[in-house]
């Protein structure tokens, strides 16, 4: 019975006390950099024309709580463009309205954001899409 509570004493690393010595440590100069944060993927222009395309789509039909997805076949980028919000009027009088598109190339995914405004004809034209910045 003694051997029993000395296993499992000796296998639960949360019961021993462990002192700073013990564990592995490194400093700054020993870092190398090989693995750095990721970076996002960039699209090509054919990828932007698909999420504009989808973009206009989704705005024309005005649903409320809607998605569009893409696809650039040629690239295999893909992604969806959301609505943010609701329509403004633009200085020049124009409908405008906001969107976030997501844009992912194999295993990585970046996000996008956008305005489009109202043309004359009704369709929505795409007049910003650049990478979305948090905050």
């Amino acid at each position: 019975m003694v051997t029993l509570i000395l296993v499992g004493l000796g296998s639960s690393g949360c019961s021993l006390n462990r002192s700073d010595q013990t564990l592995a440590k490194y400093d700054d100069s020993e870092v190398t950099g090989s693995i750095g944060p990721a970076t996002p993927p960039t699209p090509t222009e054919s990828d932007l024309a698909f999420a504009r395309t989808a973009a206009s789509d989704v705005l024309t039909k005005g649903d409320k709580d809607s998605s569009q997805p893409w696809e650039n076949p040629e690239t295999g980028a893909r992604g969806s463009v959301t609505p943010l919000a609701q329509s403004y009027a633009a200085e020049d009088g124009r409908t405008c309205r906001d969107f976030l598109a997501s844009y992912v190339n194999g295993r990585t995914e970046s996000w996008l954001q956008g305005a489009a405004c109202k043309a004359s004809q009704g369709r929505w034209e795409i007049h910003t899409l650049r990478p979305w910045r948090r905050g």
